[in-house]
């Protein structure tokens, strides 16, 4: 999968140095998978959720960060949408940012 932006993951783990690993760690293997719907992102990660328009919340660090994302499985990108806090989490529309 291309996944876009990578800078927005950079500036959020440059903040957050405990989030920077498993961020690094989700890039990668996003970037070597081919997701071709929810499903196969279940098998990989159990505890993802699954939003409308195609958008997948990760769980980060234990559930302390949240990573919403966009994708578009016949072309094979992710658009990263949104990482922040748990709480900043809950003060967004996930289905809208």
């Amino acid at each position: 999968m291309r996944v876009i932006a990578k800078r927005t993951l950079r500036n959020f783990w440059t903040r957050h140095k405990d989030s920077e690993q498993q961020l690094k760690s989700w890039f990668k293997e996003a970037e070597d998978a081919l997701w071709k719907g929810p499903s196969e992102i279940k098998m990989d990660y159990p505890s993802a959720s699954f939003l409308a328009d195609n958008r997948v919340v990760f769980n980060i660090k234990g559930n302390k960060y949240r990573l919403v994302v966009k994708i578009n499985y016949s072309y094979k990108i992710v658009w990263i949408r949104f990482v922040g806090s748990h709480s900043e989490y809950d003060k967004i529309n996930a289905n809208k940012i």
